[in-house]
């Protein structure tokens, strides 16, 4: 074989190695694409549509909390309000409750008397993995993984100056519905009553919910209330507020309404 034969040979050689190396390189970033793709892509997919999905939810229960507040406050006898369930359960539920004590001032005897209205309240409530979204008390609020409590919608506590308005909610049922797909949640309304303190001079607010220190942010920043104990081992926070010498009238509507999840 003549040397320019040769030569030929080798270049066609290392010009085949290089075509192949490239390839090869080529072929490494393409796996490695898909590798991060994999490892990283896919797990942000599912992070993005869970977030969807809590944002829908919240957004269901935004309308649910104003349809069923006209059942509340007697403007509706029912209502009925679709949500939309992704592998996740809508149940009633719980055993939250609210404590009012007041000391109110008894003109006849010259008296401060002590008076209390305790009632239950309980949850509407979507359940997603860790994540709750739930209708308590004529408001809206979320919990996420050990985070603190959001509140979606403001409950209609009414505040003038010389009148509180306070609502007590109570839902009675124990429906539950899992899966995904649309569910309906109806409420029917039953014998409100209106419970009238005159003259309150002193007055204690107590919650025991899931929902507490949204709660407890609630009453402090909208209502004035001072923080006296959140406990976190009962799930229940405890306000105070006086109103002497300037004493205001207290009025609770207490709006008891069946609740079922078809």
């Amino acid at each position: 074989m003549s040397s320019k034969n040769t030569l030929n040979c080798l270049k066609g050689a290392e010009e085949a190695v290089s075509e192949i190396v490239d390839f090869s390189i080529t072929m490494g970033i393409m796996l490695l694409g898909i590798g991060i793709i994999a490892i990283a892509g896919f797990p942000l997919v599912g992070y993005m549509q869970e977030v969807q999905h809590t944002e829908n939810i919240k957004q269901s229960f935004t309308v649910l909390t104003s349809n069923i507040n006209k059942v509340a406050f007697g403007s509706s006898p029912s209502q009925s309000v679709e949500i939309k369930l992704h592998k996740s359960t809508a149940t009633v539920t719980g055993t939250s409750s609210i404590t009012i004590d007041m000391h109110v001032w008894n003109s006849s005897s010259s008296t401060v008397d002590t008076e209390s209205f305790d009632r239950q309240l309980r949850v509407i409530e979507n359940r997603y993995n860790e994540r709750s979204i739930g209708y308590e008390n004529t408001g809206a609020w979320a919990k996420y993984e050990k985070e603190k409590v959001v509140m979606i919608s403001k409950p209609n506590f009414a505040i003038g100056e010389d009148m509180l308005m306070i609502p007590a909610v109570m839902l009675s049922g124990s429906s539950s519905v899992s899966g995904t797909g649309l569910v309906r949640v109806v409420c029917n309304g039953g014998l409100p009553s209106v419970h009238r303190y005159e003259n309150v001079s002193m007055m204690n607010i107590t919650i025991c919910s899931q929902y507490y220190d949204g709660w407890g942010r609630f009453l402090n920043e909208t209502m004035g209330m001072k923080i006296i104990k959140y406990d976190t081992l009962n799930d229940t926070v405890s306000t105070s507020k006086k109103y002497f010498p300037d004493n205001i009238d207290v009025v609770i509507v207490y709006s008891p309404m069946k609740v079922t999840i078809q």
